[in-house]
């Protein structure tokens, strides 16, 4: 049986299968407003590249935010169906957390916008700092007082090289962390902004 994995919180999407703890079919690239019109058919490429069935997925990994508002209740949404059609739980996952470094401490961030940023720490399947909104000078303040910590995500907005993470390796890595929701059509998406 496959997981279906699914991210649209940002501004690309991502898409995958994982069979036994591999990646077996993924595809991620910048769709920035144009996630709703691609996550299907890139579900069904996926699917169709390795003749997998709809009916062969058992479990739907979906990253719930934070991120863009719209962009979290694309694949939130998508999972929803697929979870309600084909009667398979959803795993709720950080959109933060699918970013860290495996190899090191990190500090997780997307641009939210107004000069701040989602922010979030972890190590390994530590998490240091839950995900949070701050200023972006809060988050500069606390990279410079943390030189040694990995910075994941699209931190170049921040003027800083972030390290590239493959999003679909990671929830991967999570899965044996990662619970199921109680209730899938009750996943609710995580904004953090007010």
């Amino acid at each position: 049986m496959y997981s279906l994995l699914l991210d649209s919180s940002n501004t690309s999407l991502a898409v995958g299968l994982e069979k036994e703890g591999q990646l077996v079919a993924f595809t991620a690239y910048e769709a920035w407003q144009r996630q709703s019109e691609h996550m299907i058919p890139e579900i069904d490429k996926i699917l169709n590249s390795i003749h997998v069935k709809r009916e062969d997925i058992d479990k739907i990994i979906c990253a719930i935010g934070p991120g863009s508002y719209t962009g979290v209740r694309i694949a939130l949404t998508i999972a929803k169906v697929a979870s309600l059609c084909l009667e398979k739980p959803i795993y709720p996952v950080s959109s933060l957390r699918i970013l860290k470094d495996d190899d090191k401490p990190s500090i997780c961030l997307i641009n939210a916008r107004s000069n701040r940023s989602y922010f979030g720490v972890y190590k390994g399947n530590e998490i240091i700092i839950e995900d949070t909104i701050k200023t972006n000078d809060e988050v500069k303040e606390y990279i410079s007082s943390h030189p040694d910590y990995s910075i994941c995500g699209d931190a170049r907005y921040l003027g800083y090289e972030n390290k590239d993470t493959n999003v679909g390796l990671q929830m991967i890595s999570l899965l044996k962390v990662l619970k199921k929701a109680d209730n899938d059509l009750a996943v609710k998406p995580v904004y953090l902004k007010d």
